[in-house]
Parts: structure tokens; C-alpha cells; sequence
């Protein structure tokens, strides 16, 4: 007969063991959650040509570098990024090259450390005047796409600014997740309701690990320079935000290394941008853990081409109304008044940021901005 001392000890090993599997469970619940936010965007970037197998190299990189540096930020698509290089590129040599021209700029900037330089040299102003600025670039991009298509982008918009407003009144943290997925789901589900089939993507939309040849001219060095002024905005802000809810700091430099290899070497090969993004892994017991098994799904969808097959039955309109209100109703009512605040640097320089980033691309708001400020304005 067991003693009393052996049956506590069993007690504690069996409290351990569940403890330890409930927290796995939340890690990947948590990267799961993140997937679903991610695909939609994934597709936007299947539109522009990316391709699936390539970007999927990406996320190894990201694997590789949140486990080398011991970093809780995973990287994934972004919205904004996305829509930057294929907005830009008047082809999709001109976007690959972009991207992998835009990745070689950012891991050389945080090999050297400069990213502190930057941004104290530019001003907090101009910084969050660029970020509105592209905020009004999504919305525009929004627009546009309900004019391509009314039915499908009319009511991913209505459901997207639905969906987004009542998880705000209700205090849903996760308003972003269900705003997409929201969106997405029901936008494509009236389209296919009503007879509209989305045009199949195209076979390139897997794509072959074969190197794409970068094209180097003024308009490659313009688009690279903007993506790059963007991702700078995003390391900085969506690194902290993610590293704040885990309670970690964040290394921007280290960050910025390991994003910038995974877009260089996916637009090398003929995959999309990948950046930092604000993760809900930072919420998970083991923030680490939880981002590489984020990225480590994200990779798998891609190599195996399932991302261009869900890409068949879903509209690129339906991700109109995500694109919406990530613009209008997230990032430019927060980063506008920051720009404008006059804490933050001049708030001339933040509205001229904001203006040009908005009408010709944010290399071109950073330039005027950094400007501004050296008149004195």
C-alpha cells in the first residue's frame, strides 16, 4: 500500500502534467488565431502575384530568428505592406524586386544598429505622420476595390464597419480577428450565393523555388525605399505593442534583422513581404513557442499550395472592408493625433508627412517631413 507521501507526490506530478498541457493548448489556440487573421491577407497577396511556396521560406526565416534571438515577435503578411508593393511595381518583376531589394536595406539597417538613429533623426511626428498616411492609402485601396466589384466589396465593407464597431462598444479585444474573418467569410458567401465565382488565381500562385532575377531602376528603388520607410514604422510600433502584452522587451534591431532576411530571400525566389506584426502569441503562456508554432503553420499552408486553393472560392473584394477599417478606423485615428499633438515633434511636419505618404508613398512623406523640420516649421 502506498504511502501518503507517494500519493501527493503522484498528485502534484498529474497537476503538472495537465498544467503543462493546458498551457501547449493556449500556445496553439493562440497561433491558430493569428493563422485565420493572416490568410485573408495572404490572399491579397496572391492578387499582385506573389507566390505561396516561395513566401513560405519567409516564415522559416522568422522561425529562425525569434529562436536565435530569443524574440517574442513573430512575423507575418501585412495588409499595408502588401498593398504598398503591389500598388507600386508596374509588374511583378518590379514588385519582387521591391521586396527583395526592400529586405537587403532593412537587415543592413539592423545589423548596424541604425534604427534608433533613424527614427530620432526623422522625429516621432513624421514617423506616426507616415503611418497615418498609409492608413489613408488602405482606405483609398478599399474604395477602389468596391468599385471593382459592388456586391462582394459593398458588403464586406458594411459587415467589416458592423463587425468592427460593435466589438469596440462591447470592449472585444480581439475586434481586428472577427472583423476579417467577418467580412471575408460572409462577403464570399453572398458572392457565391449570388453566382459570382472568383477568377482562379493563376498557376504562378504556388510558384517554383527558382530565383527570380531582380530588376534594378528608379521606380524598383523608390518602391524599396517606401516599403522600407514603412516596415522601419511597423518594427517599431507593432514590435512594442507585442513585446508589451508579453511582458518582454523587444529588440528592434534583432527584429529587423530577421524580417528583412525573410522578405529578401521570399522576393528572391518569388514570394510576398512579411513584417512584424501585433500578435495575439504574445498573449500565450510561452510567447515563443506559440510564434514559432504560428509561423511554422503558416509556412506548411504555403508550401503545400493550400493558400492558392482557398484562394479559388474567395474574392480579392472581400477583404475590402478589413482593409477599411484597419485604415480609417485603426490606424489613422490613432497615429494622426500623435502626428498632430506637437509632443511627438513638430506637428507641420507631421501633417506634411501625412499628406504626401497619403498621395505619393511614404519614402516621399519621410522625405517632406524630415524637411519640414529642418526649415524649422
Amino acid at each position: 500500500m502506498r504511502g501518503f507521501g507517494s500519493l501527493l507526490r503522484e498528485n502534484k506530478q498529474q497537476t503538472k502534467e495537465m498544467s503543462n498541457f493546458m498551457d501547449m493548448l493556449q500556445n496553439i489556440l493562440a497561433a491558430v488565431g493569428v493563422v485565420l487573421n493572416g490568410l485573408p491577407q495572404g490572399l491579397l497577396a496572391l492578387t499582385y502575384g506573389f507566390a505561396s511556396v516561395p513566401t513560405a521560406l519567409a516564415f522559416g526565416a522568422g522561425i529562425g530568428g525569434v529562436l536565435i534571438f530569443g524574440s517574442v515577435a513573430p512575423i507575418s503578411f501585412q495588409a499595408e505592406t502588401i498593398t504598398l508593393a503591389g500598388s507600386m511595381g508596374k509588374n511583378l518583376r518590379e514588385r519582387l524586386s521591391m521586396v527583395f531589394l526592400s529586405g537587403l536595406i532593412m537587415t543592413a539597417l539592423g545589423l548596424l544598429g541604425l534604427l534608433g538613429l533613424i527614427i530620432g533623426f526623422a522625429g516621432g511626428a513624421v514617423i506616426h505622420g507616415m503611418m497615418a498616411g498609409v492608413g489613408v492609402m488602405l482606405a483609398r485601396v478599399a474604395v477602389s476595390m468596391v468599385k471593382d466589384n459592388r456586391l462582394v466589396g459593398g458588403v464586406s465593407l458594411g459587415v467589416g464597419l458592423l463587425i468592427y464597431v460593435v466589438c469596440v462598444l462591447t470592449g472585444n479585444p480581439n475586434a481586428l480577428v472577427y472583423t476579417i474573418v467577418g467580412c471575408v467569410v460572409i462577403s464570399s458567401a453572398v458572392g457565391y450565393y449570388m453566382g459570382q465565382r472568383p477568377k482562379e488565381l493563376p498557376a504562378e500562385a504556388m510558384g517554383k523555388l527558382s530565383v527570380k532575377t531582380p530588376v534594378f531602376n528608379i521606380s524598383v528603388l523608390r518602391g524599396a525605399l517606401a516599403i522600407a520607410c514603412l516596415t522601419i514604422g511597423a518594427n517599431i510600433a507593432f514590435g512594442g505593442i507585442t513585446g508589451s502584452i508579453a511582458g518582454a522587451d523587444v529588440n528592434v534591431d534583432h527584429l529587423t534583422i530577421y524580417s528583412g532576411v525573410a522578405s529578401a530571400v521570399s522576393g528572391l525566389f518569388g514570394g510576398g513581404p512579411v513584417e512584424a506584426i501585433i500578435s495575439a502569441t504574445a498573449a500565450a503562456p510561452d510567447a515563443i513557442i506559440s510564434a514559432v508554432i504560428m509561423m511554422a503553420l503558416m509556412a506548411v499552408i504555403l508550401f503545400t499550395g493550400l493558400l492558392p486553393k482557398i484562394g479559388k472560392y474567395i474574392p480579392a473584394q472581400s477583404i475590402a472592408g478589413f482593409l477599411f477599417v484597419l485604415g480609417a478606423l485603426v490606424t489613422v485615428p490613432i497615429e494622426g493625433p500623435m502626428a498632430f499633438s506637437g509632443e511627438a515633434g513638430s506637428p507641420i511636419a507631421g501633417g506634411a508627412t501625412l499628406v504626401v505618404t497619403a498621395i505619393v508613398d511614404p519614402f516621399v512623406g519621410m522625405l517632406a517631413g524630415i524637411l519640414v523640420n529642418l526649415i524649422g516649421l
